[in-house]
């Protein structure tokens, strides 16, 4: 009798828990995120004070010491909380908090999590819960508690997990060496909504995408049977402890011996709970105080018309505008699935728009082209400050670009939100630690302010937080395109300032507010930037249209600046003109080992000379965007562009090569 009480407690074997799992398998499509925080009858656990709660259609409750420690540390259980309650009861006893939400009927599923998003919010902002908890697993649990963690390792102090699932196929789907349950397999099926192809190919599980909880170095902890052929070792802890360690993570791994290894040794007794209490106290007291991510945002007018968007509409469609750091894998991605769990019921369309090395003068001519060619655009993400910065862009020509591109873009959809981000460099730690602010940061906040766009500051919350011992820059983050852990702190730091906007912004109507734009700051900046064809050149002197360039050489190059046509010319002399209309010219060019120094003027004025050659061409044909002139006249113009006898002397060459002109 108690042995089948038991496993009706730990698989849900029991009629009426499969009643329940199919009320809350209907809402695994829905939102949680808008779920509210209800408070309902307290009582007593353990003889501690509960205080019970609702969230949506969940029940959650949370269980206070008699004196709590000071940061309020607290232990999250993910599934069975009534299951070796001894390290709870210990916890409390010492001024730990313990919570629990019951979403047992989820696996792990996105919607699941959302609810647990809800949940933490609630307790570290309303009840002044420690940022970092320490997250507690039981069997299925570890579907729970590796899903959060894997999505916010920055709020995980540690984790302690008792046979723990780790892969789907094992259990429920039965599909390796363990047994498995046909019904449940079809219900996790169903709330995470796969096609069988599609949980056996699911790549998310908790052996998989380890990286980012082992860049922050969160202790694990698994405790096991010898023997288990439920949830067979070898498939399921073993493998996520080789991963995790390999990737620097630390674990420990203690299988259980002694006692009764009961359920096909799936259920065993915990020796010396109080030890693993103390571990847990070790990990997560004191409260280690971080620098909170809303002290390097601002809302202002926030992201109302995105929300309503994501809610009301079916699709949606968000582009990335920058460089390297938003090119590369890491917080992109990151935000991208952030926002499909939030909002399931929307089909999201997301235009990568990320080209390293290019900064704010790329983007506001290729963003008609890379961006708003795409349709209508309801979330942009823009970023500039490390680039504009690496290549030595002016001050005033990056307000004219950083304002082009804000003015383009609500004029094609006015109705577009835009949020501006400052990434961080080392130039930019210096200078703040020089009491200085880096200008592109202020012009970024200058053009965000004017706006009214939200905008954060992560290369000032960078500095802050190296200041604050919170991590390291030569062991952490490394560079300014951010190791792991540097690509998840940008992911958390986002994700926050989103989930500030979406939180407090409860749009009643379905309406989007249309803004009209205010006057510029200033009047020529690039807000009509265009790619200008190359075949518009007019009297050709020693140049030639290659319709498909490639390097002879082992030189490297940029994906989408190859195999292209360019206009190359190669020799002292050549020359050509260009008419155009406009208040700015420019070209886009690959500059390489052999780039030269060429020699222009416009409707006849004085000849000016410009080196093509950059630090970065003994090693790579960059992708280069110079402008000529940025204020001229309305109308009719003509470029004369002549390569010059002269050259840089770390050249090999004279070349010149053209993939567009530049246009406003």
């Amino acid at each position: 009798m108690i042995k089948t009480l038991l496993i009706a407690l730990l698989f849900g074997f029991a009629a009426g828990i499969a009643s329940a799992q199919h009320h809350e398998n209907g809402l695994a499509g829905n939102a949680p995120a808008a779920y509210s925080v209800q408070k309902t009858a307290n009582d007593s656990w353990k003889g501690f004070e509960r205080v019970n709660l609702s969230i949506g259609p969940h029940s959650a409750y949370f269980v206070n010491p008699k004196k709590s420690l000071d940061g309020n540390p607290w232990i999250w259980r993910a599934s069975f909380p009534d299951w070796h309650t001894d390290i709870d009861s210990i916890l409390l006893s010492k001024g730990f908090h313990v919570a629990y939400v019951n979403v047992d009927n989820q696996y792990g599923s996105p919607y699941a999590l959302q609810v647990w998003d809800v949940f933490y919010r609630y307790l570290t902002a309303q009840q002044g819960f420690a940022a970092k908890v320490a997250l507690e697993g039981v069997s299925r649990g570890g579907l729970y508690v590796y899903g959060w963690a894997k999505r916010n390792p920055d709020k995980v102090s540690c984790i302690y997990n008792e046979a723990p699932v780790c892969d789907i196929k094992s259990w429920p789907g039965g599909k390796l060496s363990g047994v498995g349950d046909t019904a449940l397999w079809k219900e996790l099926q169903q709330v995470y909504h796969f096609t069988e192809q599609q949980a056996l190919a699911y790549h998310d599980n908790p052996i998989d995408n380890l990286d980012g909880l082992a860049a922050f170095k969160v202790p694990v902890m698994h405790i096991i049977g010898i023997d288990d052929k439920i949830v067979p070792n070898a498939e399921n802890t073993n493998i996520l402890a080789q991963r995790y360690t390999a990737l620097g993570g630390p674990m420990m791994v203690y299988p259980v011996t002694a006692g009764p290894q009961e359920l096909n040794g799936h259920h065993f007794p915990i020796e010396h709970p109080e030890q693993w209490a103390n571990l847990i106290i070790s990990y997560s007291y004191p409260v280690k105080k971080a620098l909170p991510y809303n002290n390097y945002f601002n809302t202002r007018n926030g992201l109302t018309n995105s929300l309503i968007a994501f809610k009301s509409n079916k699709t949606a469609t968000v582009a990335f505008l920058g460089g390297s750091i938003t090119y590369n894998p890491g917080w992109r991605e990151k935000i991208s699935r952030y926002l499909t769990e939030r909002f399931p019921a929307t089909k999201f369309h997301f235009i990568q728009a990320g080209i390293p090395s290019l900064g704010s003068v790329p983007h506001s001519f290729r963003l008609q082209r890379d961006v708003l060619d795409s349709g209508k655009v309801d979330l942009m993400f823009v970023e500039a400050a490390v680039n504009d910065n690496v290549n030595g862009l002016d001050s005033l020509t990056e307000v004219k670009t950083l304002e082009g591109i804000v003015r383009h873009a609500k004029t094609a959809n006015p109705a577009m939100d835009v949020v501006m981000m400052e990434f961080v460099d080392p130039d930019k730690i210096r200078d703040y630690n020089n009491g200085k602010t880096p200008f592109q940061i202020a012009n970024h906040e200058l053009i965000a302010g004017y706006y009214g766009l939200p905008s954060i500051n992560l290369a000032k919350e960078v500095t802050d937080k190296l200041n604050n011992h919170e991590f390291s820059w030569q062991y952490d983050f490394k560079d300014l395109h951010p190791a792991i852990y540097g690509q998840e702190l940008y992911f958390a730091s986002i994700k926050s300032l989103l989930d500030k906007c979406f939180t407090d912004e409860q749009p009643a109507g379905k309406k989007s507010v249309n803004k009209s734009l205010p006057k510029p700051l200033n009047t020529l900046s690039i807000s009509n930037g265009q790619y200008y064809s190359i075949q518009n050149a007019r009297d050709l002197n020693g140049w030639a249209i290659n319709p498909d360039w490639a390097p002879t050489d082992n030189t490297s190059t940029r994906e989408g600046f190859v195999h292209k046509p360019m206009l190359i010319g190669t020799k002292s002399g050549s020359s050509l003109t260009l008419p155009f209309k406009g208040t700015a010219i420019g070209m886009a060019i690959v500059s390489g080992p052999d780039a030269g120094i060429i020699s222009y003027s416009i409707d006849g004025g004085a000849e000016k000379s410009m080196d093509l050659y950059t630090q970065f061409s003994s090693w790579l044909y960059l992708p280069w965007y110079v402008t000529f002139s940025t204020d001229l006249k309305k109308g009719n113009h003509t470029l004369k562009l002549k390569i010059d006898n002269n050259k840089n002397t770390n050249s090999k060459g004279n070349t010149c090569q053209v993939i567009y002109f530049l246009t406003n």
